[in-house]
């Protein structure tokens, strides 16, 4: 339910309410490798760069020890995207 919740939220743009639900749901289900990389988008969105990284971080591990490969690309490309902003 939180990742729906957080979903519909980040897709109206309100990211801090998005953020909100994301972290409750990888509080409750920490191998959910789609919700880390939800909640770092919404982080992203927010200029939160240090919580987008852990939490794209933990989404990628997540998504290796799954077998998420499409997560895991994804997840690439925004860590991508915030180690260009940062140089």
């Amino acid at each position: 339910m939180r990742f729906g919740l957080g979903s519909a939220l980040f897709n109206e743009k309100n990211h801090a309410a998005a953020a909100e639900h994301l972290r409750e749901c990888v509080k409750q289900m920490p191998d959910h490798s789609a919700a880390w990389k939800l909640l770092g988008r919404s982080e992203m969105a927010l200029g939160n760069d240090a919580a987008a990284t852990r939490a794209f971080v933990q989404g990628l591990v997540v998504a290796q020890e799954k077998g998420d490969v499409q997560v895991e690309r994804e997840i690439g490309v925004f860590l991508k995207k915030l180690a260009r902003k940062r140089s």
